[in-house]
């Protein structure tokens, strides 16, 4: 994969770059404000890039605004935000387009490499990798909203685990249940959601959207 970094602190963006060309993967750029942060996506256009939120010159949302921006140029360009705080604003804005290639993790949530690359690869291939602390933020500012309250209470559990972009073996040893029940799961809650695109991969996406996006 080719991968931007956007990180401010000089110690953190090197470890990250060292240890995703540890991976195999190539770091095609680095950025350490907001604006080169968006030159740069905008210029090497990444297969997948790590952006963290607070950066340069103000150090409020300038790494999140970039994000945002570049997608609106460049639909679909996959993002995965790293940051220690969750900006509810913009984040869901960053959900909002519906394209996928979403990311959205704390730095204190990051407990070993193979599941920083593995979220990176997953983001890269158009999905979902959401820290389950963020997805519990997002949630807990909105009110219901009248499609997901038609899911049962294990249908939330299953779609909540899917946001955070695991496979359906993966929720299903979770939840201590079957991968044919899982699929039925996941089948019934896409039909609630009224996503009803073919594409299995997409619709978990789609799904996942909705999940997250309950305004």
């Amino acid at each position: 994969m080719r991968i931007l970094v956007a990180e401010d602190l000089y110690l953190l963006r090197d470890g990250m770059v060292r240890l995703i060309e540890a991976y195999g993967h190539q770091v095609v750029a680095t950025a350490a404000t907001g604006p080169e942060t968006l030159h740069a996506l905008l210029t090497w256009r990444p297969d997948v890039a790590v952006v963290d939120v607070r950066m340069p010159p103000t150090q409020s949302d300038e790494g999140l605004r970039a994000a945002l921006a570049a997608r609106r140029e460049l639909p679909g360009l996959p993002v995965l935000i790293l940051s220690q705080y969750v900006e509810q604003l913009y984040a869901r804005e960053l959900l909002a387009d519906g394209a996928g290639g979403i990311g959205y993790f704390l730095k204190e949530s990051v407990f070993d490499a193979d599941q920083f690359v593995d979220a990176l690869e997953r983001v890269a291939a158009g999905g979902t990798a959401m820290d389950p602390a963020v997805i519990a933020k997002l949630l807990s500012s909105g009110s219901s909203y009248r499609r997901l309250e038609r899911l049962t209470e294990r249908e939330h559990s299953v779609l909540g685990l899917m946001a955070e972009g695991l496979s359906n073996q993966a929720i299903g040893q979770r939840l201590f249940l079957s991968e044919s029940a899982i699929s039925k799961y996941t089948t019934s809650l896409f039909g609630k959601l009224g996503i009803t695109d073919d594409d299995n991969n997409n619709r978990r996406v789609l799904a996942v959207l909705t999940y997250l996006n309950n305004p």
